[in-house]
């Protein structure tokens, strides 16, 4: 029987799952929303993703913002950070890739490669300003829906300028620029390049960015961006028709090339999670522990850089 591997993304806004076969070859794939909620999110995912016929299972791997917590309702064999497994996954489809330019939901990222290592990376978690949900909050602002956003803004002749600092400055300018009579493909075009500089402005800052370039996560898939970063890097960067399942499919090759013993569970309609944290006081570090429960039975906690942090029931 041919085996397959199974690859969870499990990020704040969205959530995108992978199988691919052993020459990482993708069988079946799923995007779907977070909505606040890994948990749920995931069972909805695994009841979309059902093992193909022929296949079996041999291998799963969990990355994105709740990757451990759904590493262990899994039972995978690997937990991965986000970067290695965009890395991974890019890599396998553009193995001279230099770039990878990353923006998603709620974060961004740029990794720097050279000869298929990573030598350099850098996160933005804390500004909204050069994500999705910035657009996706600004688009209902103006009446537009989000999934038009770059075909408007690709009809623009005059982009207006958007403060690119940060959402606070840039909403205040959209406002304004509105009250002024400008047009929508217009504001739409001007906020796109202001996703685009504050990437730019922020992560790229000191950074060479070499050629190939490729764009992922799910930002990836308005052409208004994808223009803009061709305009102001002077250069046309990749994006690949999978782009949005590029961590997912990282993490299932990552599964795919690992060897440990691991007890699948893709049976989880019927199981009951809890994440329950508390404040330890046992030292200075005051570490928020995370503890994780499964059918009222703790199966595992985290959090806790000292010993007196240990949970145990």
């Amino acid at each position: 029987m041919n085996k397959c591997y199974l690859g969870v993304d499990i990020g704040s806004i969205s959530t995108k799952g992978v199988i691919i076969d052993e020459n990482y070859n993708i069988l079946k794939s799923n995007y779907i929303w977070t909505k606040a909620s890994p948990i749920d999110a995931v069972k909805e995912l695994i009841n979309t993703l059902s093992i193909p016929d022929g296949y079996k299972l041999s291998g799963i791997g969990t990355t994105g913002s709740a990757r451990k917590l759904i590493g262990l309702m899994l039972g995978a064999n690997v937990v991965k950070n986000e970067i290695i497994c965009h890395a991974t996954g890019t890599l396998n489809f553009y193995p001279d890739c230099k770039t990878i330019l990353e923006i998603g939901g709620q974060d961004s990222k740029i990794i720097i490669l050279n000869n298929g290592i990573i030598t350099d990376y850098a996160m933005n978690t804390l500004c909204a300003a050069g994500t999705g949900a910035f657009l996706s909050s600004q688009s209902k602002r103006i009446g537009v829906d989000i999934s038009d956003f770059g075909s408007l803004a690709l009809k623009s002749t005059n982009p207006v300028k958007i403060a690119a600092r940060c959402t606070v400055f840039a909403e205040s300018d959209l406002i304004h620029k509105a009250q002024l009579g400008y047009k929508k493909e217009d504001i739409v075009a001007g906020l796109c390049k202001s996703v685009v500089l504050n990437y730019l402005n922020n992560l790229a800052k000191g950074k060479k960015l070499k050629e190939p370039i490729v764009f992922q996560g799910g930002v990836s898939k308005n052409v208004g961006v994808v223009k803009y970063f061709n305009e102001v890097l002077n250069t046309k960067v990749i994006v690949d028709p999978n782009s949005h399942l590029m961590g997912a499919i990282g993490v299932a090759i990552l599964s795919a090339l690992d060897n440990s013993d691991s007890k699948f569970n893709l049976n989880i309609n019927d199981i009951k999670f809890e994440t329950k944290g508390y404040e330890c006081k046992g030292c200075s570090n005051n570490c928020e522990v995370i503890r994780i429960i499964k059918n009222d039975k703790l199966i595992d906690s985290f959090g806790n850089k000292c010993e007196k942090g240990s949970v145990n029931n």
